[in-house]
This record gives structure tokens, sequence and C-alpha cells, in this order.
């Protein structure tokens, strides 16, 4: 029996081989669309997510899975292991951090012989990926629950993810600034960038695309410099440029790791299609 094994959610956006190599467990988020409940990486692709949200977007919503879905992950990975590591995006932008606590106090009774240990990640998306990921690495190579946590922590206090917006008219939907503001940058062809780091935080507006992935690059660079790194790009919809972004990334930087994968439409809906960002941390 495996001593530990790793559990996220779906915003973590982690590539079917990541999940399969390491026999990491995802927990989908609830995507609304048309009239109908999809399970995020389930029932839908986030492309095909991405297909019913520009459809009709006004219809698009999104919610936590409950208490009750992790319990039956955690019930269902406690067969073949000793103990459980959950990571989670950041409790301040989802309430899947919170389910998944609950699902832990829930678990206590009903699986006393399997430790279960919470980890909110302070991030989203690829990054929240990359603690998963390292997690997962350390589980496989044979560490203890207190090793697995360990790693994860490090990668955590690690880990930055910058964010590019083709548009700023889909903001106001997470609730960071008005509907009328995003209006009117929209009106004046602003593109935000933003850090996440437990929350949500603007760290500047340009007017072109190209002005957006220097800035990308540049903010990168001014904080890991020659330093090996691993990183991640992540997309809404928008492949191609991924792609263009991947290849830059690889030329400009000192890559141990380079991966890319789709944002999950819960990212989209508030950020748009077009979307672009980088999840990266440096080795020493």
């Amino acid at each position: 029996m495996q001593k530990v094994a790793v559990v996220t959610d779906s915003i973590a956006c982690l590539t079917k081989d990541f999940t399969t190599q390491y026999g990491i467990e995802v927990v989908p988020i609830n995507l609304y669309a048309g009239g109908k409940i999809y399970r995020d990486g389930v029932d839908l692709a986030a492309s095909e997510a991405y297909e019913l949200f520009l459809a009709d977007p006004d219809s698009f919503k999104t919610s936590a899975a409950s208490p009750e879905v992790f319990l039956q992950v955690f019930r269902e990975v406690s067969k073949r292991v000793r103990a459980i590591v959950c990571i989670t995006v950041s409790a301040k932008l989802s309430m899947m951090a919170d389910s998944a606590r609950k699902a832990k106090e829930l678990a206590r009774t009903e699986l006393p012989q399997t430790p279960i240990e919470v980890i909110d990640s302070c991030t989203a998306a690829a990054a929240e990926g990359m603690v998963a990921v390292a997690a997962a690495r350390a589980a496989s190579s044979g560490k203890d629950l207190d090793g697995v946590i360990a790693e994860a922590l490090r990668v955590k206090d690690k880990v930055h993810y910058i964010v590019f917006l083709d548009t700023i008219k889909h903001v106001y939907r997470s609730g960071r600034i008005p509907k009328i503001a995003s209006q009117i940058g929209s009106a004046l062809n602003l593109k935000p960038l933003l850090v996440v780091a437990e929350s949500v935080h603007f760290t500047g507006m340009v007017r072109s695309h190209a002005q957006g992935i220097e800035r990308m690059i540049r903010m990168i660079k001014d904080r890991v410099g020659d330093k090996p790194v691993r990183a991640a790009v992540t997309h809404a919809y928008a492949p191609e440029e991924a792609e263009r972004l991947r290849e830059r990334v690889a030329k400009e930087f000192n890559c141990i790791e380079l991966w890319t994968t789709e944002f999950s439409p819960v990212m989209g809906y508030a950020c748009g299609t077009g979307t672009v960002g980088i999840a990266y941390y440096a080795e020493d």
C-alpha cells in the first residue's frame, strides 16, 4: 500500500499526464450552462465548456463541490493509501477549500485510520497545480505524510502566478471591480495584468497584447533571473497563443520543466477567453 495520495480540485488545471503518472485524484467544480449542471473536466473538457460560455455567457455559472463529494473521494482514496494530502485553490477565491475542510472533519469519524491534511495553496490554476504535483512527486518517491506536507509547503511558498487578460470586460464577475468599471476599461481597450497571491490583485494595465506579454516576461525575469525554473503556461480557449507564449518562456528562461494547460472554465468565466497566464517558481 502506498503511504500517501494527493487530492486536488479541478481549478488546479492539471494535465492528464500528471494525474495519471502520480495518481492524483481531482475533485471537479460544478459548471452551469444552458440550464444543465456539468462536472468540470468530467462531463465537459475545458474547450467544450468555453464553447458553452461563448454561446450564452449570461447563463454560465459555477459552484464549489460539496463536502460530500470530497468525502466520497477521500473514501475511495483511503482504500489504497495510509494518508491523504488535499491541495485546494485559495480559500479567498472559492468555497472548495471550505468543502474540503468540512469533508476532513466528517472523515475523522468515518475514516479514523486515514490521516487527512488539507492545504490551502493560497493560489489558483497551474500555480495550485504545481503545489499538487510537487506533493505527488514526494508521495511517489515514498515519503511519509510529513515529508509530503513539507514538499507541498516548500513549493507553496515559492510559486508565483501572473495572468494577462485580453479584455477587462468580464472581470466584474469576480467581484473585484464594479461592472461599470469593466465596461469603461473595455471601451478604452485596457488589458489588465493580475497576480494571484491568496486573492487576485491588479498589477498593471496595457493597451496591446504585445505590451502585456513583454510586461509578464519582464516581471518574471526580475524575480528569477538566471535561476532554473519550473513553469506552466495556461490559457483560456487560446491554444495557439499559449503555444507562442510557451516557446517564448522556453527561450527566455532556464526551464527545467515547462508545460501547457487550459484554464479551468471557472477562471475563464471571470477572465474571459483569450486570457493567458504563467505559473512559475525558481529552484535553488
